[in-house]
């Protein structure tokens, strides 16, 4: 029987040491509730967790650029629609000002509510904005990031300025003869009919922004739930290995004193 070195103390010492480790990272999993807390616990795993959550806040914020894109074209939308509005009152102002019947007051009273209209329509041209960005004057070119990665964008213009001038209504004059009926008319169905093209594309890249929301807002969903599987810890699972090393810590330090109780037999050898 040897004393200066206890083999077996020593052995049991190193298993508690190993089940108190286990069983801090135990602890350390089910209070943070995460699998992967640092590289060392699984390297790999902890890069493609990253990569995916860079994914998933890049789908996310393409999901919230899109909603703006559609707030964009919405605020557009609304503005034009009073534009269509406008006109088809103007439409009705020349139908009214083309009959024989009406006097050389009449006439001025439908040419001066023309004329306002005019002065609206071209109001509501250079007003409409979003966030600093004029609309409907002509001048909008914007590229909206609807992806997390590069080149995946999309384009809202709108080319052609919705002023009274630009869409041609600026020149109606309302004089009561057919000749002058015919023009007026004619100018007014074609700027209504560009207001309803307008109208029309932007409704249509509406939808498909409508329905690239929901893609991203999928896409974002199911990578979570991969890289949570990646990172997150089961916690009933974990909890197992905690309640098994807890066990198998209070073990060894029962096994631990019983082995530092070894040596005191050789003091019955000495009487």
């Amino acid at each position: 029987m040897r004393i200066n070195n206890n083999l077996m103390a020593m052995n049991t010492h190193r298993q508690l040491g190993i089940n108190s480790d286990n069983g801090a990272k135990s602890i350390e999993k089910l209070s943070s509730g995460l699998r992967i807390n640092r590289a060392g616990d699984d390297a790999a795993g902890l890069s493609i967790s990253e990569k995916m959550r860079g994914q998933i806040r890049g789908l996310n914020q393409a999901s919230r650029n899109s909603q703006d894109g559609i707030s964009l074209i919405q605020t557009a939308e609304g503005a034009l629609n009073e534009s269509h509005a406008i006109l088809q009152r103007m439409r009705e102002l020349v139908v009214q000002g083309g009959t024989g019947t009406n006097e050389a007051d009449d006439l001025a009273a439908i040419q001066a509510e023309v004329d306002a209209l005019n002065e609206e329509l071209t109001g509501i041209s250079d007003r409409t904005e979003f966030n600093g960005t004029k609309l409907l004057d002509g001048t909008l070119a914007v590229d909206l990031q609807i992806g997390a990665n590069a080149g995946q964008t999309v384009d809202v213009t709108v080319a052609t300025s919705m002023d009274a001038t630009t869409l041609g209504v600026d020149v109606i004059a309302v004089d009561g003869t057919s000749a002058q009926f015919d023009i007026d008319i004619a100018l007014v169905d074609t700027a209504i009919t560009t207001v309803s093209e307008t109208r029309s594309e932007l409704g249509a890249l509406q939808n498909r922004l409508e329905h690239t929301i929901k893609n991203l807002d999928n896409g974002s969903e199911n990578l979570q739930a991969a890289e949570s599987r990646i990172r997150d810890v089961d916690m009933a699972k974990e909890m197992m290995n905690f309640t098994k090393n807890n066990i198998l810590q209070q073990a060894a330090q029962a096994m631990l004193a019983q082995a530092n109780q070894a040596p005191q037999g050789v003091l019955q050898l000495l009487r």
